[in-house]
């Protein structure tokens, strides 16, 4: 169902939706809250609603995040004068009001007198309920021709991405990575058994992309063929690439003794295990670990699963190879989570690229002399990647980089970065964009190995 088909024409029926839209925005504006965090704190709110009403609600939010800065623009224009300190939940009504209006073009009475019924509902925002309608009705008779003046990229991007995107990229590039954080991520699959490939791209309507298979638009998940018989998983192509280039290092892969750390929720743990690997999946977070086990429950896949710090934890031998997805920023997958943008800072960056740092050590000190290790981050930033890697090798004599071709797993060639992967959301502009990644391949030299420790 799309986004616009969520639409209510009756404003009453619309009410809980559109305070629970109200309520995500505020816990990640106001609370800096995850929309992962705001949904499982709003989950008996949610689960109270008919599943439309918790589908529009989440459309209003999440169109409201994702083109925070433009629809305030246009709000901000609509405004007589600049609302006061007080009026901050009524900003957040504002927010939700022109969502609806103009990035899902509900219909102008439903979403006007919707915020106005919200207004009246929020006790902070109900006395501003009379200026949130004389504005939402001048956004929804001009607000389209302003937002044609407006660069949204650009506006819906904040200063200190923006800065930092322009730095590492150029301007046009993080122009084009902004315009890709606008669209609405389609849904990407890795499917159990490649040999099915055609079979399942036919079934599900599905065409491929980067060796995985896209759906466009975001249907519900568990109601699509193959979901309940674990026949594919939900993973982002770029997602899944790491693993794609772990297994090829190996050759064959059956029976080899893999290390997948920071594994929740297990996408690369299924793709692994997939290939008749011995995988272990390794995660300090016990909720997500759940999310693990019951993926690999629904396809039926082997692998397992431990609940520990990878700094202090180590395999009972060497292994073959170790596959590190670090802790990041995650701004390469902005377009799945466009709360991000509003919660996240630089403070954020430096501090999970000291915890990548230790994880890097340690996973190193879990693989077998002659084994590959594959260090991938989700992140746009240079400090979480490129340099990341840079300072690892100047610190581990017995790491040798290994050439990743692009062309190879799907890419275009300007994915290819001294050697290794950097994919920017704007790649495949045209087929819905992708996450962002920054990917690297490394070998242990057998003969400078050091003796492997369990400490």
């Amino acid at each position: 169902m799309g986004l616009r088909a969520l639409n209510h024409e009756d404003e009453a029926a619309g009410l809980p939706a559109r305070r629970f839209a109200f309520s995500l925005v505020t816990r990640v504006l106001d609370q800096r809250q995850t929309l992962d965090e705001a949904n499982t704190g709003l989950a008996a709110v949610s689960g109270r609603m008919p599943g439309r009403d918790a589908a529009f609600g989440r459309a209003i939010a999440y169109a409201a995040l994702r083109h925070k800065g433009s629809l305030e623009a246009v709000v901000s224009r609509a405004l007589e004068h600049p609302l006061p300190e007080h009026g901050r939940a009524a900003s957040r009504v504002l927010l939700c009001g022109a969502a609806e209006l103009l990035a899902l073009e509900g219909k102008p009475h439903a979403a006007c007198d919707g915020a106005v019924r919200l207004a009246v509902a929020i006790r902070d925002a109900k006395p501003f309920r009379s200026l949130v309608n004389a504005v939402l009705r001048r956004v929804a008779r001009e607000g389209a021709a302003w937002l044609k003046g407006i660069d949204r990229p650009r506006a819906d991007t904040p200063d200190w991405l923006w800065q930092r995107w322009s730095a590492a990229y150029g301007t046009a590039t993080a122009h084009a990575v902004a315009a890709a954080h606008g669209v609405v991520a389609p849904l990407d699959l890795s499917l159990r058994d490649e040999t099915e490939r055609a079979a399942w791209s036919a079934r599900l309507e599905a065409t491929p992309l980067a060796q995985s298979l896209r759906i466009p638009g975001a249907p519900p998940v568990e109601t699509l063929p193959g979901f309940a018989d674990g026949a594919w998983w939900v993973q982002d192509a770029a997602a899944a690439i790491p693993a794609r280039v772990l297994l090829g290092l190996l050759g064959d892969p059956k029976g080899r003794a893999i290390v997948d750390l920071c594994a929740a929720p297990g996408g690369k743990t299924l793709q692994l295990a997939a290939s008749g690997a011995a995988v272990t999946a390794v995660d300090s977070s016990a909720a997500r670990m759940k999310r693990l086990q019951a993926n690999l429950a629904r396809t039926g896949l082997p692998a397992a699963a431990v609940t520990a710090d990878a700094r202090n934890w180590r395999p009972e031998a060497p292994a073959d190879g170790v596959l590190l997805d670090a802790p990041c920023s995650a701004t390469g997958t902005i377009r799945r989570h466009p709360d991000l943008p509003w919660i996240r800072d630089q403070g954020a960056i430096h501090r999970n690229a000291a915890l990548a740092r230790e994880l890097l050590d340690a996973a190193w000190a879990m693989l077998r002399p002659g084994g590959a290790m594959i260090f991938a981050v989700c992140s746009l930033e240079p400090e979480e990647g490129e340099q990341q890697l840079a300072d690892f090798l100047g610190r581990t004599p017995d790491a040798a980089l290994l050439p990743v071709d692009p062309v190879a797993y799907g890419l275009p060639p300007d994915a290819a970065a001294a050697k290794c992967l950097r994919i920017l959301p704007c790649m495949f502009g045209n087929q819905g964009g992708i996450d962002g990644f920054y990917i690297a391949a490394l070998r242990k030299a057998p003969a400078m190995d050091a003796p492997f420790s369990r400490g």
